[in-house]
């Protein structure tokens, strides 16, 4: 469950009076995507490895009312903040400048316009509880729920979750300007709210993943706004790439520690280490199924740990607030949970939201815990949220 300020069903009822008293239609159809935590597997996804999300309740709704005049005209509440966009669906559809919100639904309509389908104009009403720059996947949940709504209105007027998942990766990839791997949007597209999903992302293969009862997930935010478009995303992705033009291979999946050691001379450090993370990561993640479905919350946490100190130290793309905030949940899980559990960063780095896991016994201690540091720590209100069975 998650405790947060609208419920899902809040959520498309707001939708649903933002889009009459905007356009003074009622809506044709109401489409939902959820955020997502990822446990485990990080910066995985675009080298053709495992991910082990987990869809939270939080998402995006979109009311939708179809159009004929091949135009979209999109409301997007936030709070306070009411932003409008209206532009043209054709074959010369472009991205606004840099930025601009409605990028992700322009992309989305030029990915689907490029698969043939045909959109002759829709009216929608977007509202959401995914905190931005939070590392959950606003993003993707926002191009999901708006594929989804212009799926209600358009011709052909279905596909399956793969096609609206690469149409979100697209829409990012050309119209928002970050290489985001296939994690985000298939999690999205698929994923069911409290369980963990498998992702092979090469395959695209996913399994259900049972969380035990005996297992609580916190998710923190350090009170650091994440920003990937910036570049550093998309630099550590080039610098994966360096190593698998080098190694001759398809995607780093398709490397071993031995072959990696063997390429040591022909990268750069950097990219070596960057490599390496990859490498173990991928390990952890299915390392990290099988001790979820032994229930083994220790061993779990231990592989947590090991994943933010690659990431840390490897990867390089936490900041200070977030390893303070991992070592605060380190500490009090060794104080309520005996250690049976772990923290590390979640999402893209550089600010952003960190996990912990630990004994559903010890969740209630150290979540006030974790509260009272956070008032201490930082300059915004503390949010967290609770996931899980």
């Amino acid at each position: 469950m998650i405790r947060e300020e609208f419920s899902v069903d809040e959520l498309r009822t707001t939708a649903r009076a933002l889009l009459e008293a905007h356009f003074g239609h009622a809506a044709h159809h109401v489409t939902f995507a959820p955020g997502r935590v990822n446990l485990i597997g990080e910066y995985t996804d675009f080298n053709h490895g495992f991910v082990l999300p987990c869809a939270l309740e939080v998402g995006t709704v979109v009311a939708v009312h179809p159009r004929d005049d091949g135009r979209i005209s999109a409301i997007s509440a936030d709070g306070d903040t009411v932003r409008h966009d209206v532009f043209r669906v054709n074959d010369s559809l472009s991205p606004a400048p840099t930025g601009t919100w409605s990028n992700y639904l322009r992309g989305v309509a030029a990915a689907m316009s490029r698969a043939g389908y045909r959109l002759p104009g829709a009216s929608l009403a977007i509202v959401g509880n995914v905190p931005q720059g939070a590392g959950l996947s606003s993003s993707a949940s926002l191009s999901v729920a708006v594929a989804r709504a212009f799926l209600a209105v358009s011709q052909p007027s279905t596909a399956d979750a793969a096609t609206i998942a690469g149409w979100a990766q697209w829409s990012e990839h050309h119209f928002a300007g970050c290489r985001c791997g296939i994690m985000d949007p298939m999690v999205a597209a698929v994923a069911e709210s409290g369980a963990a999903m498998l992702l092979d992302c090469r395959s695209l293969e996913y399994r259900t993943v049972t969380l035990p009862k005996t297992i609580a997930l916190l998710v923190a935010h350090s009170g650091v706004r994440r920003e990937l478009i910036d570049g550093e995303y998309n630099r550590r992705r080039e610098q994966c790439e360096a190593v698998v033009v080098a190694g001759g291979v398809a995607a780093l999946r398709d490397l071993d520690a031995q072959d990696l050691e063997a390429l040591r001379s022909k990268i750069s450090p950097i990219e070596f280490h960057r490599a390496r993370h990859v490498l173990s990561e991928n390990a952890r993640v299915l390392a990290a199924v099988e001790a979820l479905g032994d229930g083994d919350v220790k061993a779990f946490g231990r592989l947590l740990r090991a994943s933010h100190e690659s990431l840390r130290d490897d990867f390089e793309v936490t900041v200070p607030a977030v390893n303070a905030l991992v070592d605060c949940l380190e500490a009090s899980i060794r104080r309520h949970a005996g250690g049976r559990g772990g923290a590390r960063m979640t999402g893209g780095g550089f600010g952003g939201c960190v996990l912990a896991a630990m004994d559903a016994s010890a969740a209630p201690q150290v979540e006030s815990e974790l509260r009272h540091w956070l008032g201490l720590h930082t300059d915004t209100a503390p949010l967290v949220l609770r996931a899980g069975p």
